[in-house]
């Protein structure tokens, strides 16, 4: 994201929406990014992880789009739009559900926030520990998040 931000800077990107990034922690105890959400949001992508383990889909080498995780499902048609830009743009991808995993955006809905949520995140594996993933995944999540960055919003 970062590397985004400073491309976006120095190239004067104009995205087409007012777009603000959030870095923040905790989010797996419902803490996180869902305690400064501009009340003008409409979407919200959270871009975070996407954990790699037995009866995972996940893996290495491409970026994750969560379809639920530990606090329901994800808004279908933000999962669809960017199931539908990573085809558009040849950019491998992989659907899973993380059944012990939260995320912001999911905190955010829980805080009772009214916005069209996703999640996406590189493939690692042993999170919270040593964690290890390769270059594909990260620059697969990188070009996801800027698809969707210029994208139009989702319907």
């Amino acid at each position: 994201l970062l590397k985004l931000l400073k491309v976006y800077a120095e190239d004067k990107i104009v995205l087409p929406h007012t777009t603000h990034f959030m870095f923040s922690v905790f989010e797996e105890v419902g803490h996180g990014a869902n305690s400064s959400i501009d009340p003008k949001t409409v979407e919200f992508l959270a871009v975070d992880m996407g954990a790699m383990g037995d009866d995972q889909q996940t893996d290495e080498y491409t970026v994750s789009i969560c379809v639920k995780d530990a606090s329901g499902p994800y808004h279908y048609n933000f999962r669809q739009h960017l199931v539908a830009l990573a085809k558009a743009q040849d950019i491998p991808y992989k659907l899973d559900i993380y059944p012990y995993y939260g995320s912001d955006a999911s905190a955010a809905m829980r805080a009772g926030t009214d916005i069209k949520h996703a999640l996406l995140g590189a493939g690692i594996e042993s999170s919270h520990s040593y964690e290890r993933t390769h270059i594909d995944s990260i620059e697969a999540t990188e070009k996801l998040v800027d698809a969707y960055l210029r994208s139009e919003l989702v319907k």
